[in-house]
C-alpha cells in the first residue's frame, strides 16, 4: 500500500487562487499539490469534515492557466497565526480523467505516480 502522505507535494510559483465552484466564492490560495490532495491557506473558516467542490487554474508547460475542478473532503484545519487565516488540507475525492492529466503534468507525473 502506498502511504499518501508521502507523495510529492509542489508549492506552486505563484499564488494559485481556489474558488468554491458551487458558488464562485474565492475560498483561498494553494499552498501544496500532489496527486491525492491540496494543502490551502484561507480566509474563511473551513467546516470539519465537509465536502467540497473546488476550482482552480493550473500553469501549464507555457505558463498558459488550465482549469481544473475537484471534489474535496476537508481532512484537517489550523488556525495560522494570523488572526482570522486558516491552514487546511483536503483529499480528493473525485476529479475528471482530464483534470487529473493537467495535474500530474504540473507535478511532473505526465503518465504515473
Amino acid at each position: 500500500m502506498i502511504d499518501k502522505r508521502r507523495l510529492l507535494r509542489k508549492r506552486p510559483d505563484v499564488p494559485l487562487r481556489v474558488t468554491d465552484a458551487m458558488t464562485g466564492r474565492v475560498i483561498g490560495q494553494i499552498g501544496n499539490l500532489s496527486l491525492d490532495g491540496l494543502m490551502l491557506l484561507s480566509d474563511i473558516e473551513i467546516v470539519a469534515d465537509a465536502l467540497y467542490q473546488f476550482a482552480f487554474d493550473l500553469p501549464d508547460e507555457y505558463g498558459r492557466p488550465r482549469p481544473v475542478e475537484v471534489g474535496v473532503h476537508e481532512s484537517w484545519t489550523d488556525a495560522t497565526q494570523t488572526p482570522g487565516r486558516w491552514w487546511a488540507g483536503f483529499r480528493f475525492i473525485d476529479i475528471g480523467e482530464a483534470d487529473e492529466r493537467i495535474l500530474r503534468s504540473w507535478l511532473g507525473h505526465p503518465t504515473g505516480d
